[in-house]
């Protein structure tokens, strides 16, 4: 067309009222946020020349993503939560806040309220050949003072990168504790080495990024919540050194500062003080959190999450 439909009276009158910017009643940002939505998308079905019988296509693989319950899959995978913690990094910067662990994406397989330990936990409670994991460190403040009572919300996948309570054929809570750190602010915990995951291959997540020629992989990581009252609420996950898809996390997940090397013991005098009969791996991390301070954006997220029964 060589003429902007969007810059006719016509159009802008009709997302004007669409929008329900001609009358006073409802939410004023949200009538700008869905005028902006609305333009921005009939914008690009002028730009891109969509069809009718495309954007019908469009809104069935919307459906589609809601009734597969992959959204928190693909927003990552579009980058759209890293940029939300990027956005979030600024808003802190502009505070004059620095010096803590880094945040990343929190990830779709999230359960709430994990049981909780004193100190320490084992995580890996079903029967699964894997390599056993010790894994330890300490919550400090950015004066590198300790955080006693601070609570590590840990859950990672397992050996086949599945998740429990998502994965029935894992029991309640597997792989998945709170723990309370001690007076000095450590925390340790027993567990197995993690793999990567990539998305399921028959759904709208897959379909997309085959689409626009991506993978939908992962590396091998841990998830962390690590929150303490008069601090910041942390956000973050550990990606494990050596994974093949380290720096091609579909998921846009890997930080610096939280890549982790996983060290491999095979000494058999070690082997049998941990009480094992085959090699095991540790990984030491210490996660340092800001003070809480009242004009500072919002550090929790509000989502849905799931619950077990």
């Amino acid at each position: 067309m060589s003429k902007s439909l969007m810059n006719t009276d016509a159009v802008r009158e009709l997302l004007h009222k669409a929008a329900g910017l001609d009358n006073e009643a409802g939410d004023p940002r949200f009538k700008r946020i869905i005028h902006r939505l609305a333009s921005d998308a009939c914008r690009l079905i002028e730009d891109f020349e969509v069809t009718p019988t495309e954007f019908w296509t469009a809104m069935s693989y919307i459906a589609e993503l809601g009734r597969s319950g992959e959204v928190g899959l693909l927003v990552p995978g579009l980058g759209v939560e890293h940029f939300l913690d990027l956005r979030m990094d600024e808003e802190e910067r502009r505070a004059g806040l620095g010096g803590g662990t880094p945040r990343t994406i929190e990830g779709p397989l999230y359960l709430s309220d994990a049981p909780l330990a004193e100190g320490e936990a084992r995580l890996d409670q079903d029967p699964e050949q894997g390599e056993a994991l010790f894994m330890e460190g300490q919550v400090r403040d950015t004066d590198g003072r300790p955080v006693p009572g601070a609570i590590v919300d840990v859950w990672h996948a397992n050996t086949k990168g599945g998740y429990s309570f998502f994965d029935p054929s894992q029991s309640a809570w597997n792989l998945r504790r709170r723990i309370r750190t001690d007076a000095e602010g450590r925390y340790r915990f027993r567990s197995i080495i993690p793999a990567g995951y990539g998305v399921p291959p028959d759904g709208p997540t897959a379909k997309l990024l085959t689409a626009i020629g991506r993978h939908g992989q992962r590396p091998a990581h841990i998830h962390f919540f690590v929150e303490a009252p008069g601090y910041r609420k942390l956000t973050t996950q550990i990606n494990l050194a050596g994974d093949r898809y380290l720096y091609e996390d579909f998921a846009f997940g890997t930080r610096d500062g939280l890549i982790a090397e996983a060290e491999h013991h095979e000494d058999s005098t070690e082997i049998k003080e941990r009480g094992l009969n085959e090699p095991f791996s540790t990984i030491q991390f210490d996660f340092t959190l800001n003070r809480e301070e009242s004009s500072l954006p919002d550090a929790v997220v509000v989502r849905e999450h799931a619950k077990a029964a």
